[in-house]
């Protein structure tokens, strides 16, 4: 099953592309800028789905994961 997330982070990130496109072939700093905000927000909410989606289809393994990664930063910081 497809995350929301996914979906609509994989939307932004293509027209984040195309704004950028647009932006670089009329000479307009601001659009460029503001697709390339929208390509690294759309990446960011697309990785969520991602993520969403893997724990919900393997928790077992993501809590285990979660345990791993908590054991080894309490480890270095203590």
């Amino acid at each position: 099953m497809v995350d929301t997330n996914t979906i609509s982070g994989t939307a932004r990130d293509m027209a984040g592309r195309v704004q950028d496109t647009v932006g670089n072939a009329v000479g307009d700093t601001r659009t460029r800028a503001q697709g390339v905000a929208n390509q690294a927000y759309g990446q960011a909410e697309r990785y969520t789905g991602q993520a969403s989606d893997l724990i919900r289809d393997q928790p077992l393994t993501s809590a285990l994961v979660a345990l791993g990664i908590g054991f080894i930063i309490g480890r270095l910081s203590s």
